[in-house]
């Protein structure tokens, strides 16, 4: 008997399942091997959960007659019950890695590579577990898809393992691993990337700045359902209940519907909330009387050909221009708020600003309804995909003291100038650290007074200011961060006038000197060249 591949850590699995998506690299587009390869990863942690919970059964029933263990493992209750899902013989990876070398179609199976039985395993999975119906890809027997190379990854796949961690923990090395390779595949895929995924760190500011600790949570542009796993996060960080939340979603294209149906699985979060079908939010809302405690949404900007409807009821503050949905995702969002609910928009810079078709006078009508409570200007390079100045939009229906804040900030609106803060994790791309979303979340949080703050609210010049509603008339409903912040306070500067022109004095002949000493080396070495 063979001994048990070990668990898999994280950096592992990150390394041999990155390794497998190269396998493929070179036969297709980055979107294609995407959807391939997170559906892999997605069909080899859902057998691996069954076996292990299949091992536990037998442990628990020691001692008990064969045929008893046996009747007892086909149940499918002692898997559903447990979180896990039902997966029939044919769809286990035990089975699939036994082929993946090649198929003959025979009387009992017609499959004719190992592709064909792929695609039979996710259609046998979808038929036995309702949750996942309409969800996962059936792309393998394609004639685009290697089937050689195909055989060659679910071998490797078969090395990496994602069970045997302790209870609960191969879901969240398996959650981790999903949203790692969702990263580095929109990072590969550039703008198209960025329609699926938000970076975390922005997603966990807007998170820590919302707080959803129990409600209901929606997303009207869900991509791969990013901001829904934060939330879940969020909850299990402050050791509460992900239970205590419901998600709801909608998404227009159909890959990405169903990668949010898989990312959400994997979480355990449960994914009813997203619909049996992907689908337009602004032709068809299909949450059209549903209110949210908590909205956290990245809508795609600048939207010019969508489906508008002037005497959309939605349009409480403004008909959207025809050319540009900006203003369309945010009254939609609000519409959709209920009487304390809260949201988190990203949106372009132009939001804040934009006098054209109307917009001036939609965002002037928002905030005399008081309905928007802070604005964060975000720094560049945070979306890899773009190079769009980004900001975020923070509305709230009820500013007075009560169950969102202690402090009545009615009038009032909150503006932060994030735009220094972030470091680079390489040439083109910035984030955030865990410090720098903490001081940007308890900003807002002392300025709300919310139980979670830490010390008191004040304005800091260059970074935070509460401006109140007669400012922002002042300057012409304009909502960029930088006109109520100011510039930072000049540091003190102690040193006496005559001390610092002697140190200055000295390290400019010092440089003047290194400058000389380098040159006349350069001189050398061209010299010996010539």
């Amino acid at each position: 008997m063979t001994a048990k591949a070990a668990p898999s850590t994280s950096r592992e699995l990150k390394a041999t399942l990155w390794k497998a998506a190269d396998k493929l690299r070179g036969s297709m587009s980055a979107s294609q091997y995407k959807d391939v390869v997170l559906g892999l990863i997605f069909l080899k942690y859902v057998s691996d959960a069954f076996d292990e919970r299949r091992e536990t059964i037998r442990e628990e029933l020691a001692g008990e007659s064969e045929d008893f263990i046996a009747a007892t493992l086909e149940e499918r209750d002692e898997y559903i019950g447990y979180g896990v899902f039902w997966v029939p013989d044919v769809a286990r990876w035990s089975y699939l890695a036994a082929n993946a070398k090649g198929i003959h179609a025979t009387a009992e199976n017609d499959a004719h590579s190992i592709g064909d039985l792929v695609d039979q395993a996710m259609e046998f999975l979808m038929r036995e577990n309702e949750s996942l119906v309409g969800t996962l890809p059936k792309i393998y027997g394609r004639d685009n898809i290697d089937q050689r190379r195909l055989g060659e990854l679910i071998d490797l796949l078969n090395s990496a393992r994602f069970s045997g961690q302790g209870p609960g923990k191969a879901r969240d090395l398996l959650g981790e691993v999903y949203e790692y390779f969702l990263e580095k595949f929109a990072r590969s895929e550039g703008k198209r990337g960025g329609e699926y995924y938000t970076p975390a760190s922005v997603v966990r500011t807007l998170v820590e700045i919302l707080e959803p600790h129990e409600g209901r949570v929606y997303d009207p542009c869900c991509g791969s359902g990013g901001m829904f796993v934060q939330a879940e996060k969020f909850l299990t960080r402050h050791d509460e209940d992900p239970q205590s939340i419901a998600v709801y979603g909608q998404e227009l294209n159909e890959l990405t519907w169903k990668l949010a149906k898989m990312n959400l699985a994997i979480h355990g979060i449960d994914s009813t909330g997203l619909g049996s079908r992907w689908g337009d939010t602004f032709a068809r809302d299909i949450h059209p009387d549903m209110t949210a405690d908590f909205v956290l949404a990245n809508p795609p900007f600048n939207i010019k050909d969508w489906a508008r409807s002037e005497d959309d009821p939605r349009w409480r503050y403004g008909v959207p221009p025809e050319r540009n949905a900006n203003f369309a995702w945010m009254q939609h969002i609000l519409s959709k708020l209920a009487p304390n609910g809260v949201a988190g928009v990203v949106m372009a810079n132009g939001t804040m600003t934009s006098t054209q078709s109307g917009e001036g006078e939609i965002r002037q009508a928002m905030l005399e309804d008081d309905v928007v409570s802070c604005i964060l200007a975000l720094p560049s390079q945070l979306f890899r995909g773009t190079q769009i100045p980004v900001c975020v939009w923070f509305f709230a229906k009820n500013k007075d003291a009560g169950v969102r804040g202690s402090i009545d900030r009615r009038g009032e609106v909150l503006f932060i100038d994030a735009r220094e803060l972030g470091h680079m994790v390489d040439r083109t791309e910035r984030a955030f650290s865990d410090d720098d979303i903490e001081l940007i979340a308890n900003t807002f949080r002392t300025w709300r007074g919310r139980p979670s703050a830490k010390g008191e609210y004040e304005d800091v010049p260059g970074f935070c200011k509460s401006a109140t509603l007669e400012e922002i008339r002042e300057a012409d409903y304009m909502l960029t961060p930088g006109r109520y912040v100011g510039i930072p306070e000049a540091e003190a500067d102690d040193e006496p006038i005559d001390e610092k022109l002697a140190r200055l004095t000295r390290e400019l002949n010092e440089a003047l000197d290194e400058s000389a000493r380098l040159d006349a080396e350069v001189r050398k070495q061209l010299g010996r060249i010539s």
